[in-house]
């Protein structure tokens, strides 16, 4: 394999800088869709290179297999893939009507009656579990906030109408106005959902109460210089080296970005030590670890290796966000 030193870098980028680092550890490591992807977001790359490399993903039934979602193997159509291919057709802002109408199209397959999206089956991870485009006319669980509310807020980011959206709109008020003990994983789907949902003083008020929820339950780690609080999941008893296997969230979890509205919920001070953190977890060979998908089993190395460059790209995004220096 030729040498990362022969792939082209920005001239007055530090060699041992944030940026350089992760670019080396995504050339390295990484797929050809986080690649492109990390080309996009940091160097100016065009859309239409991340675009082909996610139509590799696409099934027949207009959703997205082949472990997209690293952490669930095989080719069948899953809506956490179908959500993390939302999410980067919006990161490079190509989520246009055309594409949602046929992502919708198998979301309504897959939903409940009330147009809820399922957590996470063990087994559908597994290698062949069904083939790809026969739907998930297995076993239906009761919908999910972890699992819908990113996908409604993406499509109503890029302001996409489609029958299935009013109704799993709906479900996702209902679940994210009744939530009063809550896993951080269901907070952070649930900021996703507010973030863009279209009656935004109703998301305001819902934001409130969650953001005196998260405290009060302490689903958030403010002081990091608390015994453990900042322990790593490569040095953790019966870990897996680059993988985070805890439910531990630090602010800037909740508020990717500063004009999420999380963000009221943290002082500045609180704010800016979450981002050291996050700042601080790069990891010597210039990635971040990855976070275990809720509801997924143990990740298998390959999978470890495809996620950790996501997560690296998404610690860069965060911290470019807030204005952290990448040097």
């Amino acid at each position: 394999m030729a040498d990362i030193a022969a792939v082209p870098l920005t001239p007055t980028s530090p060699p041992h800088g944030t940026l350089a680092r992760a670019e080396r550890f995504v050339w390295l490591t990484a797929r050809v869709l986080e690649q492109r992807l990390f080309a996009h977001h940091f160097r100016d790359g065009a859309a239409g290179p991340v675009e082909t490399a996610l139509e590799a993903y696409r099934n027949a039934d207009g959703g997205y297999g082949h472990a997209l979602e690293p952490a669930l193997r095989g080719p069948a159509s899953l809506p956490a893939h179908t959500a993390r291919a939302l999410h980067v057709l919006d990161s490079v802002a190509r989520c246009d009507a055309r594409r949602a109408e046929d992502v919708c199209r198998y979301l309504t397959s897959v939903s409940t009656t009330e147009g809820a999206l399922t957590a996470i089956r063990p087994e559908a991870a597994l290698p062949a579990v069904r083939p790809a485009g026969s739907g998930d006319a297995a076993v239906r669980l009761p919908g999910a906030l972890s699992a819908t509310a990113p996908v409604v807020g993406l499509l109503h980011r890029n302001e996409v109408w489609h029958p299935w959206l009013f109704r799993a709109t709906d479900f996702c008020w209902q679940a994210v106005e009744s939530l009063d003990a809550a896993r951080p994983g269901d907070v952070v789907a649930a900021v996703l959902f507010l973030d863009h949902a279209p009656d935004r003083a109703r998301a305001e008020a819902a934001a409130e109460r969650l953001g005196h929820l998260v405290r009060r339950e302490r689903l958030v780690v403010l002081d990091p210089d608390a015994p453990g609080a900042r322990s790593a999941a490569s040095t953790a008893p019966g870990s897996v080296p680059g993988h985070t296997p805890g439910d531990r969230r630090f602010p800037h979890d909740y508020a990717r970005t500063p004009d999420s509205l999380a963000r009221a919920w943290f002082t500045d001070a609180e704010t800016e030590r979450s981002l050291d953190v996050l700042a601080a977890g790069q990891q010597a060979d210039g990635g971040w670890p990855a976070r275990r998908l809720p509801g997924a089993p143990e990740p298998a190395p390959a999978a470890l290796l495809e996620a950790r460059p996501i997560a690296t790209i998404e610690a860069l995004r965060t911290l470019a966000a807030y204005g952290r220096s990448l040097a």
